[in-house]
């Protein structure tokens, strides 16, 4: 669904991090151009009358298969402006913070067609592994973003990121 370049769509994603600080991103491409790939928080749109939270865990779990227990604090909200399937896009997405001991899907995974027609992989990266990616990165900033709340000087307020 594309959205006009005035009113974004709301979506939410969640740094999903393991029992080691390790966060999920998902390896996903435009399927109209499969050169264009980037690294993401497992996330997406809110459905009609959705709240935030409730899409955070419902998109997860039918991206990954976990289920998260409960979602922490709202690290940041991400606006961006973006060209997919020969569409430009407007989104707002809040992204909330996720904890899970155990990285072995619970539920099946329910991929959407775009989900499945864009997917590359799934994989948990270390702080570390992150600061050395040389992909494009959603937000750019993450490796930062992650190193600043695993060092606990990420601001408690949600930042505001625009790109």
């Amino acid at each position: 669904m594309s959205t006009t370049a005035t009113t974004p769509r709301i979506g939410a994603r969640v740094l999903l991090l393991d029992a080691n600080d390790r966060v999920l991103l998902i390896h996903a491409c435009d399927p109209h151009d499969r050169g264009y790939h980037w690294w993401e928080l497992p996330g997406g749109g809110l459905d009609e009358g959705e709240k935030p939270e409730d899409a955070a865990l419902r998109e997860v779990a039918e991206e990954t298969g976990l289920i998260i227990p409960s979602l922490g604090r709202k690290p940041w909200i991400r606006e961006s402006r973006f060209h997919y399937k020969g569409r430009d896009h407007h989104r707002e997405v809040h992204v909330f913070l996720g904890r899970v001991t155990d990285t072995a899907p619970k539920v099946a995974h329910k991929p959407t067609e775009n989900e499945k027609a864009g997917l590359i992989e799934r994989r948990w990266w270390s702080a570390a592994e992150l600061r050395q990616c040389t992909d494009k990165l959603l937000p750019a900033q993450l490796p930062g973003l992650l190193d600043d709340l695993l060092t606990g000087v990420l601001s408690a307020m949600p930042l505001s990121l625009v790109d």
